[in-house]
């Protein structure tokens, strides 16, 4: 991505969204094990553990509607990337017997909206 201003303003929307989230998610029980983890295969902006569950979380942040919803964002494509980012940190960490799950955070206006089951593993 090109450094313009309006990519740094969304890095750093994304950034701020990211961690709303991960106060998000502390203050529901999750214990937060990575952030933008990064493979060949892509990104997985919070990987979480809440009760035995490894979870999986796309941050979506937007300033309003006027592209749809944040978590319209995360299509077919996005999430089969997620599903290969999550084999390998699941591989990696020897939690092949673990359950795990995909859930997006979706930011709007300040609003949080934490979709849980977003998508199946």
């Amino acid at each position: 991505m090109q450094d313009t201003p309006k990519n740094f303003y969304k890095k750093l929307l994304g950034r701020i969204g990211e961690n709303r989230a991960i106060s998000h998610l502390k203050k529901s029980g999750y214990k937060v094990l990575k952030t933008n983890y990064t493979t060949r295969f892509g990104e997985a902006d919070i990987i979480a553990e809440k009760e035995d569950v490894i979870v999986f979380i796309e941050v979506k942040t937007r300033k309003d509607d006027s592209f749809g919803a944040p978590s319209e964002a995360v299509n077919k494509i996005k999430q089969e990337k997620y599903r290969l980012v999550a084999n390998e940190f699941l591989l990696k960490n020897k939690f092949l017997e673990r359950n795990c799950r995909f859930d997006v955070i979706e930011i709007e206006n300040g609003k949080i909206n934490h979709i849980i089951d977003a998508f199946w593993c």
